[in-house]
């Protein structure tokens, strides 16, 4: 099974988190750099991956809202996708929604 590190702290800016996640998830091309993209990319990968995304509260300080719907994509394609498995370090997992209510 192949192991993916994504460093949240790394992901200072929207257009800085989809260059970083093209590299490292190796995504094609055409990926649109958008969540949307990211998330039709990871739903349908059916090679066996590990995901773990360390430092995920610096993305979600870096990018609020938009940094916790990154990780909802991630959570989500990992419950519809059994080729991913998502470790996610240091981080309460929320839904989008309970976030905005904080704001």
């Amino acid at each position: 099974m192949e192991e993916i590190r994504l460093d949240g702290a790394e992901m200072t800016d929207r257009a800085a988190v989809h260059a970083y996640l093209k590299i490292k998830l190796d995504l094609p091309d055409y990926y649109g750099n958008n969540l949307d993209a990211l998330w039709d990319c990871l739903s349908t990968d059916f090679f066996p991956k590990r995901i773990i995304i360390s430092n995920a509260d610096a993305m979600v300080d870096n990018l609020g809202g938009y940094g916790e719907a990154i990780i909802n994509v991630f959570r989500e394609a990992y419950e519809e996708n059994e080729h991913i498995y998502l470790i996610i370090e240091g981080h309460e997992l929320k839904h989008l929604e309970e976030f905005m209510e904080e704001d």
